[in-house]
């Protein structure tokens, strides 16, 4: 996006109270990203052309020939390229422009060196990620320098509490610059940054900003140490590091900072499996108060619907069916939607065997859940402090009244005909996904591990079995194939 049309832009979008955009870039990836035409054409994107392709191939023999159709042919190029007959070329040519970079009318933070060879291109072929014809030669960031006026605290969607720096602002690369991330704790310790200090800055890649040190000589007498929060900024729950990280974080899941992902996450398929429950109605259900946690879906009536964007009777009324057929999914898909860090399904499925209802696991002790099969202390302690939080005990008596279930399907003696067995799954399975096959053990009480040991009652092995089958004969231990596997399920 052109300096002009992007200056404009953010003049435009400041005037009608809206966020200004960061940098061209980000104005340009969010005007493309935009559904209305109107508004895309009226931010006055332009383009320059580089490749040209007939019939799956490019029709010349060079990269500069390619460059010399497409101007001709009255496409917009870029004019500054240049043909380099030698590397000393391609060095002076890099040093012209870091130089003359301000001269453009557009920003740059770099020039693409290419092999001019087509064949060569061909010969020297591709990563995974990039050419290997083709080199970006990056120049040093922009620097400059303004004072940190405070350190404020961001909760992101996950619950991160991430600090920020309120810079005062400052003109740097064609935007101005007055935030920039200090990622976490441990790196405003290393910085030895103070709330007062004068720092210097560069934009990482010609787009983050970031701050690059602090400037001892300037630091004011006010200047003062910045303290991470005890309380949640967005909610006032309890945060905490766990051991061995760098960030906070906020384990209340219905912060309002992070809500509208943790709403996604529990309507997943893998969790509660509410379909319908997308992304652009999760931002109605929020942003309208209508849902303030994952407990609130179920309080959702036909009329709140109703009065949603592009939300029909049929949608409204096929989305509370699917929201009301949740209520009796498994324990282990509530648990594991209530997205307590650390717990995965495989976890879910462990804690809802063992503990059976989900009050039973709200009051076990760090201990107690150490104790159990494949917990270990970190996960523990994840699942100890997010159960000891009172806003996340409200969510789950919230659940309890709306009738979700919160307690293990046990049926009869069929249920625990597999109970203490331990399992491996190796192969590919005809019949069932893994996933149903690890569901149909753990529901009659059998275990699944990963590896197979002296302690592995059972192989279900499926067609190019690898080295699990392997290994489970020279242990002598049963191995099943899918239909002995059936068998052993419906036997009485």
């Amino acid at each position: 996006m052109p300096l002009t049309s992007f200056n404009k832009l953010n003049e435009e979008r400041e005037a009608n109270g809206e966020a200004r955009f960061a940098n061209p870039r980000n104005a340009a990836a969010g005007t493309l990203r935009t559904l209305d035409p109107q508004v895309v054409a009226s931010r006055k994107l332009d383009i320059f052309v580089y490749q040209l392709f007939a019939d799956g191939r490019i029709p010349f023999s060079k990269q500069s020939e390619v460059l010399a159709y497409l101007g001709r042919a009255g496409l917009k190029v870029n004019r500054n390229w240049r043909h380099c007959a030698s590397i000393l070329d391609v060095i002076d040519y890099c040093k012209h422009w870091e130089q003359k970079r301000d001269s453009l009318s557009y920003e740059i933070d770099g020039v693409v060196v290419k092999v001019d060879s087509i064949d060569l291109q061909q010969d020297m072929g591709t990563t995974s990620k990039f050419p290997r014809w083709s080199v970006a030669y990056k120049f040093p960031a922009r620097q400059a320098t303004t004072q940190v006026r405070n350190i404020l605290v961001q909760v992101g969607r996950t619950g991160a509490l991430t600090p920020v720096a309120d810079l005062e602002p400052i003109r740097l690369a064609g935007t101005t610059i007055s935030r920039a991330t200090l990622h976490n704790e441990d790196e405003i310790q290393r910085l030895g940054l103070k709330i007062g200090d004068y720092v210097l800055i560069e934009k990482g890649g010609d787009v983050i900003p970031k701050i690059v040190k602090v400037i001892e000589s300037r630091r004011p007498p006010q200047a003062r140490d910045f303290v991470m929060p005890n309380r949640c900024p967005a909610c006032s729950g309890e945060v905490y590091r766990p051991a061995g990280e760098a960030v906070w974080r906020c384990s209340n899941v219905a912060c309002p900072a992070k809500i509208k992902e943790s709403l996604l996450h529990f309507s997943s398929r893998r969790a509660m499996k509410i379909e319908g429950l997308g992304e652009a109605l999760v931002e109605q259900l929020v942003d309208r108060g209508l849902v303030k946690d994952p407990a609130d879906l179920y309080r959702l009536k036909l009329e709140d619907l109703l009065s949603l964007e592009r939300m029909g009777p049929k949608s409204a009324s096929n989305l509370l069916k699917q929201i009301e057929e949740s209520k009796t999914n498994e324990l282990s898909r509530v648990i594991f939607g209530l997205g307590i860090r650390h717990v995965g399904e495989r976890t879910a499925q462990i804690l809802a065997q063992h503990y059976k209802s989900m009050a039973n696991l709200a009051q076990a002790s760090k201990e107690e859940l150490e104790e159990v099969f494949e917990i270990g202390p970190v996960v523990a302690e994840s699942i100890y402090r997010f159960f000891s939080q009172k806003e996340n005990r409200l969510v789950i008596e919230k659940l309890d009244q709306a009738k979700v279930n919160l307690e293990m399907k046990v049926g009869g003696r069929k249920s625990a005909r597999l109970h203490g067995k331990q399992f491996v799954l190796t192969g590919k399975l005809s019949g069932m996904t893994r996933e149903e096959a690890i569901q149909l053990i753990e529901s009659q009480g059998g275990r699944v591990t990963a590896s197979v040991s002296k302690k592995t009652d059972f192989v279900l092995a499926g067609e190019e079995a690898g080295s699990k089958l392997d290994r489970a004969r020279e242990l002598g231990i049963s191995i099943l194939d899918e239909n002995a596997f059936r068998e052993m399920l419906d036997a009485s």
